[in-house]
């Protein structure tokens, strides 16, 4: 397992050296100078505008059960600082009241760790919502945690949760030794209370990342491969795969640094850009909350510290959030090309 960018004191915990770091990467011999605005102005895309407003993400927090050497949170077990707490809390809940989403995508860290949690799901739930948990699957094995799965199906939660790959080995490389083990059980959990079994309210869905410094690939045939593999070797049942890229920040980006993958990766996100995934990028229709309320494009530009940008050059936050006046022009960087590489990934899984 390993550690936090924060408490292994790493240059890198501050998101402004992410894009120092990212900025000197040499793209001059790839299309548009590896420039993502002008990636978009070449494609007719003068501007990345948002579209109708559908999803309210809300971040919990960085605290988490585990330290998964992809995470571009950086969150982990000692992350207690940052956890969102009841009047941000409230004050989303509020702000969502006055917009028209209609999903609510809870994620953290472990957002189930939060001691808010289940209070905000129930309010979402109350107000007719859909409710995402991103969850790590490890999670629900805390003796606290045991009674999720049912308390999940009981309100209609759609569990969207991490797994590697669907062999041993490929998981535990980039979670942590036994960390697959641990995921089968909390799957095999899930499906006891319904889960993945076709029911619209039960939805179970599973994302994987690349281990190494490849794109995303997926596809109904690699689906098709998951779904076997799982079910002949652990009798384990899902509803879909969703495929994401690594993004070159945080914790992903050290190790691209540290093995000597980062040039080479970042060539491979821009040449590999498709405009067919602009129209479908989560920035688009998402509101990103951090645990402290501050309000961005994505999850993302999160945890780069890429505020919302405004004409005015206000920065808001969630507790004065009036969508009668909220404009935003969404803030884009090089790490964008990791959203438009390939297939595309959103949190929704491929985009174009």
């Amino acid at each position: 397992m390993s550690t936090s960018l924060l408490h292994g004191r790493s240059p890198l915990a501050d998101p402004k050296q992410q894009l120092t770091d990212l900025a000197a990467v040499d793209l001059s011999k790839t299309p548009q100078q590896g420039n993502f605005a002008k990636t978009l102005a070449h494609h007719q895309w003068q501007t990345l505008q948002p579209a109708k407003l559908d999803i309210f993400q809300i971040n919990l927090g960085k605290l988490c059960n585990m330290t998964c050497s992809h995470c571009h949170v950086d969150a982990g077990p000692g992350r207690t600082v940052e956890n969102m707490d009841r009047q941000t809390v409230d004050a989303c809940l509020q702000a969502l009241d006055r917009t028209e989403a209609h999903t609510v995508d809870i994620t953290g860290g472990a957002p189930e760790l939060n001691p808010h949690f289940r209070y905000l799901v129930d309010q979402c739930v109350a107000r007719g919502k859909h409710v995402i948990d991103r969850c790590n699957l490890t999670v629900l094995l805390l003796p606290r945690m045991q009674d999720l799965p049912e308390w999940f199906a009981e309100r209609g939660v759609e569990i969207v949760c991490s797994l590697p790959h669907y062999r041993r080995l490929l998981t535990d490389s980039q979670r942590g030794d036994g960390t697959f083990f641990k995921s089968v059980a909390a799957l095999n959990r899930l499906n006891e209370a319904g889960y993945g079994q076709g029911n619209k309210h039960r939805q179970l869905v599973l994302v994987s990342n690349p281990v190494g410094a490849s794109v995303a690939f997926s596809n109904a045939c690699l689906e098709k491969e998951w779904k076997a593999g799982l079910q002949e070797n652990y009798g384990i049942t899902f509803d879909r795969l969703i495929a994401l890229n690594n993004m070159p920040i945080s914790r992903f980006l050290e190790w691209l640094e540290e093995s000597g993958n980062l040039q080479g990766y970042m060539e491979l996100l821009v040449n590999s850009f498709n405009p067919a995934t602009i129209s479908g990028l989560m920035c688009r229709n998402t509101l990103s909350i951090s645990w402290d309320g501050r309000i961005f494009d994505c999850d993302f530009n999160q945890m780069l510290d890429l505020e919302i940008q405004q004409p005015n050059g206000h920065r808001p936050h969630i507790r004065d959030f009036n969508p009668e006046i909220f404009q935003r022009q969404i803030v884009t960087g090089r790490h964008c090309f990791g959203c438009t590489a390939g297939s595309g990934s959103s949190c929704g899984g491929a985009i174009g």
